[in-house]
């Protein structure tokens, strides 16, 4: 089952401006569909290619790699013999899939771009980990782009529900709420999609078994374990550090600021010990990080605290499947409760994982916002994420709130956009209530953070 992405339209744009002058790179965590993406590219795009999977490629291929880069007419030969495949010059596409496991094919790029006579794809996960690249020279005719789970658009179109998507993104275009039935029917979808995720293995049990959300669960734990095995691989000195953030991000996300509190996993521990597990989970692309910004202004990056930090799960599905186990899912019906928005715990934690997925789809590299008051001796501004209007001439940011019920407060929110008046654009409030304006603030449903 193959399903729409969006990344295939920018497979297109680098093969119609590169026109061979760089190989392309699609990073990004294990079981998002990069290989899958990249076949069916080149099954649509090009007279013939070949795909190598470092996996359980053979030692010939391997060997041409070290013994035929200096002849190439032979080190081609092998490939097409080997494959049963023939090769056009400028008609064919050469993929390295999961390229982490041969650097020396990625090292290669530079010798076979400079060749010019084909196209090269490289899939990996974890590409960018310094153990997997430490003994290679990064080819520069290598350009990077960034896949990630499916978003909640490519979800729905996975279900038949295009003309549902044309209809969200015209109405927050024209500023306005769509009708009651169909918002109900969006909120529904993206409860789906919270349970669901976007992992295609996940989507396709879905799908199959007559959207049994078991199935799914599943399909989600499989992937999990997985990650958990990529854990086990890395350098001993800072394994147990990643896999301790990891196995708790779902309690962190659980408790009221939703940061990661080192001192619930070591006593005395400091960020500056926990650099490369940070490094590690960020570049993995497990998760998504989501730092302090002390002081919004000019370049929210410039203001970062990095010892003030949130750590979210990069799929919520996963996060579901995360946070609660088999056992807990069935018994308390979770998944009833989840799809009917009656999960008074932790419904919070997931709504927020989702919008900081949405928004990283999107390109953005989102930051929160703390004020403490010394005479309170607490918190009394707390914004869930800033982003920016990416302008370096007319620069603003734009805060959010992420609510999950239908009763909250926003006075974070508004003593935020008194503080920092001059520099904020637009102001959001994400729940599960339809589109509305009031008081300079649009409140979006959940399911329209895609269109930010």
């Amino acid at each position: 089952m193959v399903f729409y992405r969006k990344i295939y339209k920018k497979l297109v744009n680098w093969k119609l401006e590169a026109r061979g002058t760089k190989a392309l790179l699609i990073e990004g965590a294990r079981r998002i569909g990069k290989s899958t993406i990249a076949e069916e590219f080149a099954r649509n795009e090009y007279k013939s290619y070949i795909m190598i999977d470092f996996n359980d490629a053979s030692d010939a291929i391997k060997d041409a790699f070290f013994n035929y880069l200096q002849d190439l007419d032979a080190f081609f030969m092998l490939l097409s013999t080997e494959y049963k495949t023939t090769l056009y010059p400028r008609e064919s596409l050469l993929i390295f899939d999961e390229i982490q496991q041969f650097p020396k094919a990625r090292q290669s790029i530079k010798r076979l771009v400079k060749d010019g006579r084909f196209d090269y794809v490289e899939t990996g996960s974890l590409i960018s980990i310094r153990e997997n690249v430490r003994a290679i020279t990064i080819p520069s005719e290598e350009r990077k782009i960034q896949m990630y789970p499916m978003d909640f658009e490519e979800f729905c179109l996975a279900l038949g529900e295009g003309a549902m998507i044309n209809y969200i993104r015209k109405c927050f275009a024209e500023r306005h709420p769509l009708t009651d039935q169909l918002h109900n029917k969006a909120m529904l979808l993206y409860r789906q999609y919270l349970v669901v995720g976007g992992m295609p293995q996940s989507l396709v049990a879905y799908l199959e078994n007559s959207r049994s959300f078991q199935k799914s669960d599943e399909e989600k734990r499989d992937i999990l374990a997985l990650y958990r095995d990529d854990i086990m691989k890395i350098e001993a000195k800072y394994q147990s550090k990643v896999l301790s953030i990891f196995d708790q991000i779902p309690a962190f996300l659980s408790q009221h600021e939703k940061r990661v509190i080192l001192s619930d996993i070591e006593i005395g521990a400091s960020f500056s010990k926990f650099n490369d597990t940070f490094f590690w989970l960020d570049n993995s692309m497990i998760a998504n990080e989501c730092f302090n910004c002390s002081d919004p202004n000019v370049g929210l990056s410039l203001n970062e605290d990095r010892t003030y930090l949130k750590c979210y799960m990069g799929d919520t599905g996963l996060l579901v499947s995360h946070a609660f186990t088999e056992a807990e899912l069935e018994a308390d019906d979770l998944y009833r409760q989840l799809i009917l928005g009656r999960l008074s715990i932790n419904e919070g934690m997931i709504f927020e994982n989702a919008i900081m997925q949405a928004l990283v789809c999107n390109g953005y590299k989102p930051f929160f916002y703390t004020h403490y008051n010394e005479e309170k001796h607490r918190n009394d501004i707390e914004i869930d994420f800033l982003i920016s209007n990416r302008s370096k001439t007319k620069y603003k940011i734009h805060p959010i709130e992420v609510k999950s019920g239908e009763r909250y407060s926003i006075r974070s929110l508004k003593r935020f956009m008194e503080k920092f008046k001059e520099r904020i654009g637009q102001a959001y409030v994400i729940d599960t209530r339809n589109y509305r304006e009031k008081e300079g603030i649009v409140y979006l449903p959940a399911y329209m953070t895609m269109c930010l």
